[in-house]
């Protein structure tokens, strides 16, 4: 299952598969990821974003669609991820999976913590 985990909080969310999402700092563009986890780890499959971002421009490969732009990242199996706001957007990371979504992290420097595990403890 995956596993998050940002201040008191902690969630598991059953389903193989999550998107994470947010708004750059400085442009307000989405940007979203759809994620794969496994025995192996977090690995991100497809990516959308709006438009590029001030120090995130957009990746080779990428590919005009209705909206924005996808592509796919190239980064391998991650064992965990960490992840922390900066206080500079309206809100935190939005994880979804099976339809529910959760906002979190959204308070500046609390770190958002996301790993797979058979039971998320922790």
């Amino acid at each position: 299952m995956i596993c998050l985990a940002a201040s008191a909080t902690l969630i598991a969310l059953t389903g193989p598969e999550f998107t994470l999402a947010w708004s750059h700092s400085v442009t307000r563009t989405r940007w979203e990821e759809t994620w794969q986890a496994g025995p192996e780890g977090l690995r991100p499959v497809t990516a959308f974003i709006q438009g590029p971002g001030a120090g995130m421009e957009l990746p080779e490969g990428a590919e005009r669609v209705d909206g924005g732009w996808i592509y796919r990242p190239t980064l391998p199996p991650q064992p965990e991820i960490f992840l922390a706001a900066s206080g500079a957007t309206d809100g935190g990371w939005i994880i979804c999976a099976d339809d529910i979504c959760h906002e979190m992290g959204a308070e500046p420097g609390a770190p958002l913590h996301l790993w797979w595990a058979a039971r998320c403890e922790g």
